[in-house]
C-alpha cells in the first residue's frame, strides 16, 4: 500500500493547465457518457459561523475518492482564502489508499480548467473580447487557463472592490470598467464574484455572447439576473445544477444541455440567444486532477 501526502506547494509543482485542461475535458465525456459513479455533494451548513462543509466522492476509472471542501464566504474580509479542501485518492479494484492531497489550489485550477474546456467549445471561434467580473482568485486563475486556449485582443475587468480592479488590470494588461462596460459587446464574459445579488444584466449581452457564471456557489446566492438567465443555459450535471446553483433555481431556469453531452456531439440551438456555462463544480473533477497529480508524482 503507498501513502502520501500533498500539501499545496507539491500540487504545485506537479499540476499543469496543459496537463488538466485535456484531463478535465475527458473527465466531463465521461460523466455525461455514464462513466462515472457519483453523487451530488452533500452540504453541512456552518450557520454559526455563515460557512459550509461539503463532501464530493466519486469512482472514477482507476481511482476513487472524496474531497472535503469548506466555503466561508467571510473569510475574504479577513484576507483568507473562502474555499479550502483535502481530498483523499484510492484504488477502485482494491480500495487501498493512495494519497491524500491539499485539495485548495486543485479547486482553483479544475474550476479555471472546466471554464477554459466550456469556453473553446461554446464561444465564438473568433472570439476577442472578454470581460471579467471579478478580481480574486478565481479571476487570475481563469486568466491562466484561458490563455492555454485564446487570445484576447481586449481584456476589460470590473470589481465591487475599486483598488483591487486596478491591481489585478495592471498585472493582466487589462482596462478597468464599470460592470455594465465590461459586458457590453463582450464575447466571452467570467462572472467570477461572491457577491449574493446578480452583478450581471442580461440586457448588456450581445446575442452570440459566451458567459461563464462561477461565483455563485449556493442555491440561494447568484450573479446573473433573470434575463440573463434566458440565455441557453449549460452545466455540467443536470442533477447539481438543479439543486445547487442560485442562478439556475432563483431564476427557474431551464437547463439546456450538459457541457459533457456537447463535447460527445450533442447539438443546442441558441435561438439567437447568449450562451451561459453555469459551473458549480462536480467531483470528478478534483479526482481527475488529483489522479494528475499522483501520476505525476509516480512518474519520477
Amino acid at each position: 500500500m503507498i501513502e502520501n501526502h500533498f500539501d499545496e506547494e507539491k500540487v504545485r509543482a506537479l499540476l499543469s493547465y496543459d496537463a488538466l485542461i485535456p484531463a478535465i475535458r475527458q473527465a466531463l465525456m465521461d460523466f455525461s457518457a455514464g462513466r462515472v459513479q457519483q453523487p451530488v455533494r452533500t452540504i453541512v451548513p456552518v450557520s454559526s459561523h455563515g460557512g459550509w462543509f461539503g463532501v464530493m466522492p466519486a469512482v472514477y476509472g482507476a481511482v476513487m475518492g472524496a474531497k472535503m471542501v469548506t466555503f466561508y464566504p467571510g473569510n475574504a474580509e479577513r484576507q483568507m482564502h473562502t474555499h479550502m479542501a483535502m481530498i483523499q485518492l484510492f484504488r477502485s479494484d482494491t480500495g487501498e489508499p493512495l494519497a491524500t492531497m491539499d485539495g485548495r489550489l486543485i479547486t482553483e485550477m479544475r474550476t479555471a480548467a472546466v471554464s477554459a474546456v466550456a469556453i473553446d467549445h461554446l464561444a465564438h471561434p473568433e472570439a476577442k473580447v472578454l470581460g471579467i467580473l471579478g478580481s480574486g482568485v478565481q479571476a487570475r486563475s481563469h486568466v491562466k487557463a484561458l490563455a492555454r486556449i485564446r487570445s484576447f485582443a481586449e481584456v476589460r475587468v470590473w470589481s465591487r472592490s475599486p483598488d483591487h480592479a486596478q491591481q489585478f488590470a495592471k498585472e493582466i494588461g487589462a482596462r478597468v470598467t464599470t460592470a455594465e462596460q465590461a459586458v457590453s459587446g463582450a464575447d466571452v464574459v467570467l462572472a467570477l464574484t461572491s457577491s449574493p445579488t446578480p452583478v450581471l444584466s442580461g440586457r448588456w449581452l450581445k446575442p452570440d455572447a459566451m458567459v461563464c457564471a462561477i461565483g455563485a456557489a449556493t442555491p440561494d446566492r447568484r450573479e446573473l439576473d433573470d434575463e440573463a438567465m434566458r440565455s441557453a443555459v449549460v452545466v455540467e450535471s443536470r442533477e447539481a445544477a438543479l439543486k445547487e446553483a442560485g442562478d439556475i433555481v432563483l431564476a427557474r431556469a431551464q437547463v439546456t444541455a450538459e457541457i459533457g453531452e456537447l463535447l460527445n456531439g450533442a447539438q443546442i440551438d441558441r435561438g439567437g440567444r447568449p450562451v451561459v456555462f453555469k459551473s458549480v463544480g462536480i467531483a470528478v473533477e478534483d479526482i481527475a486532477a488529483a489522479k494528475l497529480v499522483y501520476d505525476k508524482f509516480t512518474e519520477r
